[in-house]
């Protein structure tokens, strides 16, 4: 398959790397590229060459969240019922498609990580980000919580709930610590030390990694993390009827700038950051 929105490279044998390839976009997400990740990341884990992926991105950033530019219900990269909630239903059953793979999936995270791009790392099996990379979900400010609810199940409550009340974002140090990170490295040795670890993975024969995969996500699940996850569905198609957000929706239609402006002035982050 010719790839628009990714580029695959072979680093190491028996590793790939497949990159999200928008960088003037800050590789955000849209369902063109979501159709070629999930063909992509499903032709790679049926390859018995192919013993772990790597996921990244191009130019200056992971991934800065979903495209809002694109109409985001329309050619979906797989089947979801459109019924009410419905995306954030699709959201996380793709989610769980990255999480079901038998082939260990690590996100290499630098720069911007917001909104769908923090759901798509946390999918992967592990996390590595630089020291400096912005980790966030600032669509809680004006909109939703985050259709894909893994923030508690990875940074324990306290942690979670600070960021869902903020909008925040924590740096690379500290989504290491708070545990949605396995490690932080500085941004130019990164790659480096992720395919390091890609080599480690990568010499245990690929039906033991299954299985240690498997194993790992069986005792999540037994304590409720896929049902909670789906749970969380509902309360975000809940927050799409309030008042807020139907006027948000309504500001995004009239001029995306200035509503994500808006949004975020009296905090003075991300595209404020440099604004007074």
């Amino acid at each position: 398959m010719n790839y628009k929105f990714l580029e695959c490279t072979e680093p190491e044998p028996q590793v790939r790397r497949i990159y999200l390839n928008r960088p003037e976009k800050r590789n955000a997400l849209c369902n063109p590229l979501r159709k070629e990740l999930f063909y992509c990341l499903e032709a790679f884990d049926e390859d018995p060459e192919v013993k772990v992926i790597i996921i990244s991105g191009k130019g200056s950033c992971f991934c800065a969240g979903y495209d809002l530019s694109y109409d985001n219900s329309e050619d979906l990269p797989f089947y979801s019922s459109k019924t009410d909630g419905f995306w954030p239903r699709h959201v996380v059953e793709g989610a769980f498609k990255i999480w079901d793979l038998s082939t260990p999936v690590i996100a290499e995270v630098h720069g911007y990580c917001l909104a769908g791009g923090t759901e798509l790392a946390a999918s992967c099996d592990l996390v590595y980000v630089t020291d400096n990379a912005e980790i966030g979900y600032p669509v809680v400010r004006s909109m939703s919580p985050p259709d894909n609810q893994f923030f508690p199940w990875l940074l324990g409550m306290r942690n979670a709930m600070e960021m869902m009340l903020t909008g925040e974002t924590i740096s690379g140090e500290e989504a290491a610590i708070n545990g949605f990170a396995n490690k932080s490295f500085s941004e130019d040795v990164i790659s480096k030390e992720v395919e390091k670890i890609a080599n480690k993975i990568a010499k245990v024969p690929s039906d033991i990694q299954a299985i240690n995969k498997r194993s790992i996500h069986r005792q999540m699940e037994i304590m409720g993390m896929r049902d909670g996850i789906r749970a969380g569905t509902e309360l975000q198609a809940l927050a799409m009827h309030s008042r807020s957000t139907r006027d948000h929706l309504k500001e995004l239609s009239s001029g995306l700038k200035e509503a994500l402006t808006k949004r975020d002035k009296d905090f003075g982050d991300y595209r404020t950051k440099d604004k007074d």
